[in-house]
């Protein structure tokens, strides 16, 4: 692993971050004037709310990082074949990854096509144990090179579902210099869009520090700042679309957000006033994380120290054991005209956007709106009393696995973590969910006797079946 490490090093230092920047556009982001940048933001846009009534759309595992809704993705081609024959093509593929010296565009971009789709499908660690570092630098040879950008997107998508299925501490220090050269130099914009979530889910899960979290989370809200001009992708909604959820992804891992709150709470109301949908929804989650990440649970070491008023939140069905919340610290300096501005986007109503657009921001934004409020409640919170146990029915957005358990999607981390997952795994999230322990942990689920599934808002309860198959309960 330190030739990958001396390797991969080699080219040279990452261009500093002043050295690029540009003067930040005056206006939000606004959506791409190319086609298929508009419409790849726009239906991550509607697949977020979460509706029932969102069409079935095409998955593209080998290069997309897309967040469709999760129906779509539980209801991919993620079941075992009936044969082992995955693990010779694989073992395949690998070999002709690491032997290039003949290999032509073409042959390479469809041996990446069929790596990926393996690991997607399947949890391979033990077919890759102890390649990872070759694989590394093969991936990283087609990342630098940009022969062309199907191999190109294909190789970075490689490198993320490498990362998952067998993390390691040394792959973050050995990738993140290219990748970043990449999401900078590169004229095409899908290559920055798939190099940003890259990024994020090798700093999340190749052993990145927190000091190296936190700078890339800088470097991503430089993105978000400069509306795209940081990378040279002025006013290109997708790749702010992907630094803002890659920034929502990694500020999960950090403890305290207090030094870094302000400034992004500024840029990412800033972006609410964006034109694009996917933007606007994306800064919204954001927003809703910082506040709920701004409390803290009231301890005996508090007593004796007075709060002002407002400060302490108690749990509003007083549930036994469940601590009152203390604020930390100010996210926002002017959270009533937040307020006014995201009351305003829960009610949206325009003829700019389609009714499923509308019908996103709506939804949304009206999760993110209570959240501001009242940071103790999660997404899709719903304060109507429950018959079964008297009390309020919470957050009801869940993820059942088989038989054994649910994922109650309660907290606003909670939701970044599962489609942050939903992003690289696509349609082999349950089978990564079920074998990979390394997925599992960073997305635990609880176990059905603490938790009533009637509890479960019908339009957001999901069923994991034992073959597999998706479905909703109606």
């Amino acid at each position: 692993m330190h030739d990958l490490r001396r390797q991969a090093l080699e080219s040279g230092k990452t261009v500093s971050r002043k050295a690029r920047s540009k003067q930040a556009s005056p206006t939000s982001s606004r959506p791409s004037s190319q086609p298929p940048s508009r419409a790849a933001s726009r239906s991550r846009a509607v697949s977020r709310a979460g509706s029932e009534e969102d069409e079935a759309g095409n998955l593209s595992d080998e290069t997309s990082f897309s967040t469709n809704s999760i129906d779509e993705l539980l209801n991919g081609d993620a079941s075992d074949p009936l044969t082992d024959a995955w693990r010779a093509d694989l073992a395949d593929r690998i070999q002709e990854l690491l032997d290039r010296k003949r290999s032509s565009v073409q042959g390479r971009e469809k041996c990446l096509a069929t790596y990926g789709r393996i690991l997607t499908a399947q949890y391979a660690e033990e077919d890759i144990r102890g390649k990872e570092a070759e694989l590394v630098l093969a991936f990283l040879k087609s990342i630098k090179a940009e022969t062309s950008e199907r191999e190109t997107i294909l190789a970075i998508k490689a490198l993320a579902m490498t990362v998952v299925t067998s993390p390691s501490d040394l792959i973050y220090e050995a990738v993140c210099g290219p990748l970043k050269r990449v999401i900078s130099d590169s004229i095409s914009v899908p290559t920055k869009v798939a190099a940003v979530h890259c990024l994020g889910t090798c700093t999340f899960f190749g052993g990145a520090s927190d000091d190296e979290i936190l700078d890339n989370m800088a470097y991503l809200l430089e993105i978000v700042a400069s509306d795209g001009s940081f990378i040279d992708a002025q006013d290109e909604a997708d790749p702010v679309v992907a630094s803002l959820e890659e920034w929502g992804s990694l500020s999960t891992l950090i403890d305290d957000l207090a030094n870094e709150s302000e400034d992004a709470a500024e840029y990412f109301v800033d972006q609410l006033s964006s034109s694009d949908p996917g933007v606007q929804i994306a800064a919204g989650e954001n927003i809703a994380l910082l506040y709920e990440k701004s409390y803290r649970p009231l301890t005996e070491d508090d007593s004796g120290t007075e709060f002002g008023g407002g400060d302490i939140i108690a749990d509003p069905d007083d549930v036994p054991g469940v601590p009152k919340l203390v604020k930390n610290y100010d996210v926002y300096r002017r959270t009533d005209v937040l307020k006014d501005t995201l009351s305003d986007l829960a009610s949206l109503n325009t003829r700019r956007l389609s009714k499923k657009e509308q019908k996103a921001i709506r939804t949304n934004f009206a999760d993110i709106l209570d959240s501001v409020e009242y940071p103790t409640h999660g997404p899709r919170y719903q304060n109507a009393i429950s018959q079964d146990t008297g009390k309020r029915y919470g957050s009801r957005m869940t993820v059942r696995i088989h038989k054994e358990g649910v994922m109650k999607i309660d907290k606003w981390w909670k939701l970044h973590r599962l489609q942050a997952l939903r992003r690289v795994l696509q349609s082999g999230f349950v089978k990564h969910y079920e074998a990979n322990h390394i997925v599992f942990e960073s997305l635990p689920y609880t176990a059905l006797s603490n938790y009533s599934i009637s509890q479960a808002n019908p339009a957001y309860r999901i069923m994991i079946t034992n073959d597999r198959k998706a479905s909703k309960e109606y």
